[in-house]
């Protein structure tokens, strides 16, 4: 075989860098087989990744289940004997509302004012202005303070505890805790549990002032609106189902950022590559999370508590 390569590399050198007959048929055919090697490749890794995608899935919201329902077993149980982590929960409740509250002021101003146009345009094409008041400002209560909290608390608080927990995961802080016989959840998760819990609520009742007090001068001062008006509609068809709805979303979407946030922070794997990678995948999943299950919540209060009006 050596021999006959260099033969081969002898007449093409001899011929000026003309391949002979033999060698381009050899070129031709490889050059034929290169896309076909490709396209089975991509096959194969479609193929491979629709096999393993679905499973993966199932295994992570099973993991996810699974540390909610412990969470929540472990949050009831230390409340009750006295094992709370008060400290943690203090410290991971300040650092929440304090990285969220300005945001979440700052998004709550433009919807509040997006909804009043949207709401008076609406209303005066019908003859209606004055509900304007009533409509923008159930608007904000019903869908748009708890959404809204909820967002801001996935994209900001979320991605601080995946982070947080991811690094710890790295540096193997997580697994020198179990060999201790300290419990990672009861230690860390439940705390940033029940401060995502607790700062939600807090962060929803702000939007539904703000976003309230935001409709109310803009409908006032930009677009010639009664304020007794926009006040009496509000408070006519207002009630304290709205609010209990707009809670208890928060409370649920509160849950929902924390026990996805933690469950991606502490299946860390890759190093920094991979803590990075939990963090978006955390982001992106909560978001997906909370829209599907606020349509849900919606549907099944529209279903259980009818309005005759607004």
């Amino acid at each position: 075989m050596g021999e006959r390569a260099d033969e081969g590399e002898y007449w093409y050198a001899m011929t000026g860098g003309v391949a002979l007959p033999e060698q381009s048929m050899i070129d031709e055919a490889g050059a034929q087989d290169a896309p076909l090697e490709g396209t089975a490749a991509i096959q194969d890794w479609s193929i491979g990744y629709l096999k393993r995608h679905p499973l993966a899935s199932l295994a992570t919201v099973g993991e996810q289940f699974v540390l909610g329902m412990r969470t929540l077993q472990y949050f009831f149980i230390d409340l009750v004997t006295g094992r709370f982590q008060w400290e943690e929960f203090v410290r991971q409740g300040a650092f929440m509302a304090g990285t969220a509250v300005l945001p979440t002021i700052l998004v709550a101003l433009p919807i509040g004012v997006t909804l009043s146009v949207q709401f008076a345009l609406l209303a005066g094409q019908v003859g209606a202005t004055s509900l304007a008041g009533a409509a923008s400002g159930l608007a904000v209560i019903r869908q748009g303070a708890s959404l809204v909290a909820a967002l801001l608390m996935a994209s900001a608080v979320g991605s601080a505890i995946t982070a947080d927990l991811g690094s710890r995961t790295m540096r193997e802080e997580t697994d020198a805790m179990e060999v201790m016989g300290v419990s990672v959840i009861r230690r860390l998760v439940v705390p940033r549990f029940a401060a995502a819990i607790m700062v939600g609520v807090a962060l929803t009742g702000v939007v539904c002032f703000v976003g309230f007090f935001a409709s109310y001068l803009f409908n006032v001062y930009f677009q010639d609106g009664a304020p007794g008006s926009f006040v009496s509609t509000f408070a006519a068809f207002a009630t304290t189902d709205d609010m209990i709805l707009a809670l208890l979303k928060a409370v649920i979407f509160g849950a929902i950022v924390a026990v996805v946030s933690a469950q991606k922070g502490l299946s860390t794997k890759g190093g920094p590559t991979g803590v990075a990678n939990s963090v978006n995948a955390a982001v992106v999943e909560a978001v997906l999370l909370l829209m599907i299950v606020n349509v849900a919540i919606s549907q099944l209060y529209i279903m259980l508590v009818p309005r005759t009006g607004l």
